[in-house]
């Protein structure tokens, strides 16, 4: 008897390349392709948008900005995401100039997001919270492979701890989601390798 394949599984290795959409230089799957994508493989899942208890309203804040929380649930796991309400330039809006339509918009990238956390889409995520670049998710083209790798550079811990949280994903595509952000050379793959084990 077979066991059921797990949903990331199932969902890392679907191809959302002809959905994706170019917004300036990076590649991005919209929420709904992705719920659409999401709904076709797994037709009870199910989107949590949080409310914050004491205003009940579909955001939280710190008293300066503001940041929503949405929950995806497939096959009774749930994966949470918490995402700041941001500019066009990915900064942080102050919550006095904070609007409804603001907050939607960040719900909805939001879901993404947690969907991602499933496995669809998740390799354009790649490297986000690796650099310190203010990246999206990666770009297709070579211009945002501007760091070379070295073993025990300032990135490296931030690496392995990627790999540690990636291994399921195994060698390849973890070299390759990497490399969106990072050039990489052969005896660094090799040390990387022994990580993934």
């Amino acid at each position: 008897m077979s066991e059921k394949q797990s949903a990331f599984k199932t969902l890392s290795v679907i191809s959302v390349k002809d959905k994706t959409e170019r917004k300036g230089n990076l590649d991005y799957l919209s929420w709904a392709n992705a719920w659409a994508m999401l709904k076709q493989h797994y037709p009870n899942a199910q989107r949590v948008v949080y409310e914050d208890h004491a205003t009940g309203l579909n955001f939280y804040t710190d008293g300066r900005t503001a940041y929503v929380k949405v929950g995806i649930i497939v096959d009774g796991l749930e994966h949470i995401d918490y995402l700041p309400v941001m500019d066009y330039k990915n900064n942080a809006i102050p919550i006095e100039k904070v609007t409804s339509f603001d907050v939607n918009k960040t719900i909805q990238r939001s879901t993404a997001k947690a969907i991602a956390l499933h496995g669809l889409g998740l390799s354009l995520w790649s490297g986000e919270d690796i650099t310190d670049t203010a990246a999206a998710p990666a770009a297709k083209d070579d211009s945002w492979t501007t760091y070379t790798l070295d073993v025990g550079d300032e990135n490296w811990d931030k690496v392995i701890a990627y790999i540690s949280a990636n291994k399921e994903l195994g060698l390849p595509t973890i070299v390759k989601n990497l490399e969106t952000k990072y050039k990489i050379s052969a005896s660094v793959k090799k040390e990387l390798s022994k990580h993934v084990k």
